[in-house]
């Protein structure tokens, strides 16, 4: 299951925020679901840009080149170059990537800021990427996902962050949320991962050897209306 179908399937008009949206592979589509407005963050200039040029002008999605932590601030957001080659997706707060031979890093400044902050009120779905940030993301977001209760979907990493495959579901499970990973056709509860067998990968971003399966993308539920939504949805759970 791709995270469009995770979203299409369970979509409630509203504010859908796509943080880290990168390129905005997701963020049109989600725009283009009835009823829906997009908040797209993305503190990497390089690929803002690219965001601006191509949906700066969309009625549906208002862009945002701030990062989202726990608090307001400053950060430095690391980015990887490998071969010459901006590894754009490996751009991260969390990271330095000091050590990683080969590899060279360009810094850019970035505003950070708490999604309270923003106090919205019809938040219906995130979609969060952030290489290793997810958990600061979260703690500002707290009374927003108390207040909202939007389904979510997160990418998570060992890679990017050790012990973030137990700590983000955690605070999640804190707040209200129950989690779940699709695999070979159906979705399982959180239950049944195994970072050990499931998430090998190096943190190196030249090295792109992983293991079979890769399991890196986790679907987060409101507790007690997970299973209804999943079988409104008509996903085999």
């Amino acid at each position: 299951m791709e995270e469009i179908d995770f979203f299409r399937a369970l979509h409630r008009p509203g504010t859908i925020l796509d943080i880290g949206a990168h390129d905005g592979l997701l963020t049109a589509p989600l725009a283009e679901l009835p009823g829906a407005h997009v908040i797209a963050f993305e503190p990497l200039p390089s690929a803002m840009a690219r965001l601006r040029n191509r949906l700066g002008a969309h009625p549906r999605v208002t862009l945002r080149p701030e990062a989202l932590g726990a608090t307001h601030g400053e950060a430095t957001l690391t980015l990887p170059v490998v071969a010459g080659e901006a590894a754009e997706q490996w751009a991260s707060l969390a990271k330095t990537y000091a050590g990683h031979a080969g590899v060279t890093t360009l810094r850019h400044p970035v505003t950070v800021l708490p999604l309270d902050a923003l106090e919205l009120t019809d938040v219906t779905a995130i979609k969060l990427d952030a290489e290793g940030y997810e958990e600061e993301v979260l703690q500002g977001g707290r009374e927003t996902l108390r207040r909202c209760r939007p389904v979510l979907s997160v990418e998570i990493e060992e890679r990017h962050r050790p012990g973030s495959t137990v700590a983000v579901p955690a605070l999640l499970a804190e707040l209200g949320y129950s989690a779940w990973f699709w695999h070979a056709g159906r979705l399982h509860p959180f239950a049944a991962f195994d970072a050990a067998t499931m998430q090998v990968a190096s943190p190196d971003p030249s090295v792109f050897a992983a293991s079979d399966p890769y399991i890196f993308t986790f679907f987060f539920l409101p507790d007690g209306e997970g299973p209804r939504q999943l079988a409104m949805a008509g996903f085999d759970r």
